[in-house]
């Protein structure tokens, strides 16, 4: 098996997972609780008022199958393929947890924890989704579209149309309802931003060694923890020695090795360390 196959294999594995995860959050925690945040799912939640013979997880089904069916006429080879499979997968395990496990009432009487699990639960699915560059479609079809037909700021669009979704719940199913809808969808974006900057967060490092030491630093960079290191003369202002400034971007599990490693070869070294989360090149994402 080469590795291009072995890639599309691991990708739609880890992206099959994380619209598990989605999907588990969604079906056992905002559904029976009738938190709507926006997005498909929080349209499905409002239309389940309106259409009882319809369930929640049929109409994400209905809606999401729509929006494939118009991506693929608007937008043509520009409508993802994981976005088609993340969307229809997203539908079957909603489909599926609705016959093996019917959702008659919330799991627990405590609607404020249950909200902390609609947030997190879904925002880690989403953010194994984003950081594999797919999604469950719904809005981002729309969002798709709007980007190649019209002018609008996208996001602006995408955010005040779910802040109607969530706050039409007030006078479908009551103000307290409502107020938690609303409380989700102001936690959902800060959740997903800081679970997805983990998932890429890496060190940037600016080492400043002695010219006799540098050698040694860059050996275990390049060597043990297998990044790439660049080397620029510098010189010390106070002492007026030659110096070596080394750059590094490591990964945040990487940085306690890198730095019990100088302390080793260079006591004086001097490590300033700052955390980035757009790494691009050689072990990295692809630019």
């Amino acid at each position: 098996m080469n590795s291009k196959v072995k890639n599309f294999i691991k990708d739609y594995v880890i992206v099959t997972l994380g619209t598990l995860i989605l999907c588990l959050g969604v079906y056992f925690f905002k559904f029976p609780n009738n938190f709507s945040t926006g997005g498909v799912s929080g349209l499905a939640v409002i239309f389940a008022k309106a259409f009882p013979d319809f369930s929640s997880g049929q109409l994400v089904f209905i809606m999401n199958f729509s929006l494939i069916i118009v991506g693929f006429l608007l937008l043509g080879k520009d409508f993802g393929g994981k976005t088609v499979y993340c969307s229809l997968l997203m539908s079957l395990f909603l489909t599926g947890f609705e016959v093996i496990w019917p959702m008659a009432k919330p799991l627990t009487n405590q609607p404020l924890m249950e909200l902390v699990f609609a947030v997190l639960v879904p925002s880690l699915g989403s953010s194994i989704l984003f950081h594999n560059n797919a999604s469950t479609g719904g809005m981002e079809v729309i969002a798709m579209m709007l980007r190649k037909y019209t002018k609008l700021n996208i996001g602006s669009a995408l955010f005040v149309t779910d802040v109607l979704i969530a706050s039409s719940t007030l006078f479908v199913f009551g103000i307290e309802t409502g107020m938690f809808s609303i409380l989700g969808l102001l936690s959902k974006s800060l959740v997903v931003d800081q679970i997805t900057n983990n998932f890429t967060l890496s060190k940037n490092c600016i080492i400043i060694t002695d010219v006799k030491h540098y050698d040694s630093v860059c050996q275990h960079i390049t060597k043990v923890l297998g990044r790439g290191a660049t080397v620029i003369d510098c010189k010390g202002y106070y002492t007026n020695d030659d110096k070596k400034a080394i750059l590094s971007v490591v990964r945040k599990r990487q940085l306690g090795e890198l730095r019990d490693e100088i302390k080793k070869i260079d006591q004086n070294a001097f490590l300033i360390v700052t955390d980035t989360n757009q790494a691009f090149g050689r072990g990295f994402a692809s630019i």
